[in-house]
């Protein structure tokens, strides 16, 4: 049975207001921000609101996801990393070392 929002964290959304939300006409910077920011039952949750195919298809185009959840993603879907375009952009600016 899906639930009536897609997370149950408003930290997630420090800087909106989270009450006022359009769930579906901001389902990409909904899915983006549960991705970057939620924990796993937030991602649970926005799983089962959206379904899988949506987020797989916001999560393939975004410009930005966290390395640690890039890889989250990565093994959640089955899907290589070089299929998500925040990888290849991260490749093709790599950043420098951390010594």
């Amino acid at each position: 049975m899906p639930t009536a929002k897609p997370y149950d964290n408003p930290r997630i959304f420090w800087d909106v207001d989270h009450t006022r939300l359009d769930y579906d006409k901001r389902a990409t910077f909904i899915i983006e921000r549960v991705f970057e920011r939620g924990d796993v039952e937030d991602i649970r949750q926005c799983r089962r609101f959206y379904g899988d195919e949506r987020i797989l298809h916001v999560l393939t185009n975004t410009k930005y996801l966290p390395e640690i959840k890039l890889y989250l993603v990565s093994a959640i879907f089955s899907k290589p990393l070089n299929a998500f375009r925040c990888y290849i952009l991260r490749q093709l600016n790599p950043e420098r070392y951390p010594y």
